[in-house]
C-alpha cells in the first residue's frame, strides 16, 4: 500500500523571521540573516559570526523555562504548523493516528553546557534537577507531541546536518505504508554555546571573515566555511484522502526520499559525491519521475571548500555534466542551522513551488572554475517550479533527498 502523502501545515522560527510566512519573505528579500554574535563574548573565539533569532520570547514563561531553547523554537513552530493545518488532535484525528518526527543535530547543548558552568563554579549540588530532560535529544519530539497530544509514534532523529531531512522523509514513509495518517515532522536546533561553537571553530568548520556579507559564501571561490544559525522548521505531513476529507489546505505533495551514507569519513564528504548522488537518485525514482523532470534543487550548500565542489559532482553524477538545473543555497541568508537546516530548507521548496520562485545563493561574487552550475547567484528569479529536490549531508556520512512536487 502506497498512499499519497501532502503536506498541509507549515511553521518556522528562523534567523530571517519567526513564523514560515516572515521565513519565506525574507528569502524573496535576499535578506542576510548573519552578524556578530551576542550569545557569548566572542572575543576569545576564532569565528565571531552566526545567524541568531531575534526577538523571540516562547509563549509561556513557565513552560519554557522547563525547556532548552531548541525546544522552545521546535514547539513554537510545530503549534503554528499544526494551526495552520487545521489538524486538532481528538476532533478531526485519531491522537493514535497522529505522530511526531523531531530532530535535531546536538540537543540541549546550550542548557548542558550552562549546568557545567554551574557545577564546576558552584558545586554539582546547584545543576539543575531537571538537566536530564532538557538535555537528551529526543526530547524535543517529547515536547511536540505533549503540547499538541500526539499520540501515534513519536520519534527523535539525530543524524546532524541530515536529522531535518531525514524526520520529515521517515514521516513521509510511516504515512506512506499507513502506519499514521498525519505527522508533525521537522527539526530544532540551539547550538550558540560557547565550548560547542570553539570545537566547529577549531576543526575548521566556520568561516572566520568579519564581513556580514562574505562569510557565508556557498559555491564561491573565496568560501572558508559555514556560518552557524538556530531555528526550527516544522511541517504537516498528512495522507492524501484525510486531508481531502476535510477541506484541508495543500502546499504540495512529497513524493519522493532518498537516504544514503558515504562510509568514508567522520566530517569530510566523499570526494566524488557518490552517497549525495545516490540519495538524490532515490528520491527521483521513488517519485516515479526522471532526472530532467526536477526544476530546482536546494542545497545542503554549506560554504565549505569541500562539501560544496562534492555536492556539486554529485549533483553532475546524477543530471549530467552539462546540467542547466538551477540550485542555490539558502544557507547563505540563513546560516547552517545543523540538525535544523533540512527542515527549513523543505519550507523553502514548498514556497519555491507555490510561488514560482527560485531563491538566490546571496553573497556570490568570485565564480570557482570547478563549480560551474548555475547557482541562481544573488537574485532570485520567477520560474514555474513543479518539481523540487532538497538536499542534506551530514557529519558522519548520512545523505537525505527529499523530493516535493506541486499537488495536481
Amino acid at each position: 500500500m502506497n498512499r499519497r502523502v501532502v503536506i498541509t501545515g507549515m511553521g518556522a522560527v528562523t534567523p530571517l523571521g519567526n513564523t514560515a510566512a516572515d521565513f519565506w519573505t525574507g528569502i524573496r528579500e535576499g535578506k542576510n540573516g548573519i552578524d556578530t554574535i551576542t550569545h557569548f563574548d566572542v572575543s576569545v573565539q576564532k569565528a565571531i559570526m552566526g545567524a541568531e533569532v531575534k526577538d523571540f520570547t516562547y509563549e509561556d514563561f513557565r513552560e519554557g523555562k522547563r525547556m532548552d531553547r531548541s525546544s522552545q523554537f521546535g514547539v513554537t513552530a510545530a503549534k503554528e504548523a499544526m494551526k495552520d493545518s487545521g489538524l486538532v488532535s481528538g476532533e478531526n484525528i485519531h491522537p493514535y493516528r497522529l505522530g511526531v518526527l523531531a530532530g535535531t543535530g546536538i540537543g540541549g547543548i546550550m542548557t548542558l553546557e550552562t549546568e557545567v558552568t554551574k557545577a564546576v563554579d558552584k558545586g554539582v549540588g546547584r545543576v539543575s534537577a531537571l538537566l536530564v530532560p532538557m538535555v537528551i535529544p529526543n526530547i524535543l519530539a517529547g515536547n511536540v507531541a505533549i503540547a499538541l497530544q500526539a499520540k501515534g509514534s513519536c520519534l527523535g532523529m539525530v543524524t546532524a546536518c541530515a536529522a531535518g531531512t531525514h524526520g520529515i522523509g521517515e514521516a513521509y514513509r510511516a504515512i506512506r505504508h499507513g502506519y499514521l495518517d498525519a505527522v508533525v515532522a521537522g527539526a530544532a536546533e540551539a547550538a550558540f554555546a560557547p565550548v560547542c561553537f570553539a570545537g566547529f571553530a577549531n576543526m575548521t568548520a566556520l568561516s572566520t571573515r568579519t564581513d556580514r556579507n562574505r562569510c557565508s559564501t556557498p559555491f564561491d571561490k573565496e568560501r572558508d566555511g559555514f556560518v552557524m544559525g538556530e531555528g526550527a522548521g516544522m511541517l504537516v505531513l498528512e495522507e492524501l484522502e484525510h486531508a481531502l476529507a476535510r477541506g484541508a489546505q495543500i502546499y504540495g505533495e512529497i513524493a519522493g526520499y532518498g537516504t544514503t551514507c558515504d562510509a568514508y569519513h567522520l566530517t569530510s564528504p566523499s570526494p566524488e559525491g557518490e552517497g549525495a548522488a545516490e540519495a538524490m537518485k532515490m528520491a527521483i525514482r521513488d517519485a516515479g519521475l526522471n532526472p530532467e523532470d526536477v526544476d530546482y534543487i536546494n542545497a545542503h550548500g554549506t560554504g565549505t571548500p569541500y562539501n560544496d565542489l562534492f555536492e556539486t559532482r554529485a549533483v553532475k553524477t546524477v543530471f549530467g555534466a552539462d546540467t542547466k538545473v538551477p540550485i542555490s543555497s539558502t544557507k547563505s541568508m540563513t546560516g547552517h542551522l545543523l540538525g535544523a537546516a533540512g527542515a527549513i530548507e523543505a519550507i523553502v521548496c514548498l514556497k519555491a513551488i507555490n510561488d514560482g520562485f527560485l531563491p538566490a545563493t546571496i553573497n556570490y561574487q568570485v565564480p570557482d572554475e570547478e563549480l560551474d552550475l548555475d547557482y541562481v547567484p544573488n537574485q532570485g528569479r520567477e520560474a514555474e517550479v513543479s518539481v523540487v529536490l532538497s538536499n542534506s549531508l551530514g557529519f558522519g556520512g548520512h545523505n537525505g533527498t527529499l523530493l516535493f512536487k506541486k499537488y495536481r
